[in-house]
């Protein structure tokens, strides 16, 4: 899947992978889609809770190995 841009936040335990990725939406444009890499097993549920408080869609949720993708279209 394309997306627009793709923040790292490995090794980063909540609420760290949200803020980056609101402060990365707050960069793009509408329907631009982010993907967002994270190791916090806890960041399925956060992205969920994000996505339904801001608007923004959550199109995936992924989990590789031990890591955890998710991919978000800017409101």
């Amino acid at each position: 899947m394309h997306t627009d841009k793709e923040i790292d936040t490995r090794g980063l335990n909540c609420p760290l992978p949200i803020l980056k990725a609101k402060k990365a939406l707050s960069e793009m444009s509408t329907g631009q889609t982010l993907k967002v890499v994270s190791t916090d097993a806890g960041s399925i549920r956060d992205f969920q809770a994000f996505a339904k408080q801001t608007g923004n869609e959550l199109i995936e949720q992924q989990t590789v190995n031990e890591e955890f993708v998710h991919v978000l279209r800017r409101r």
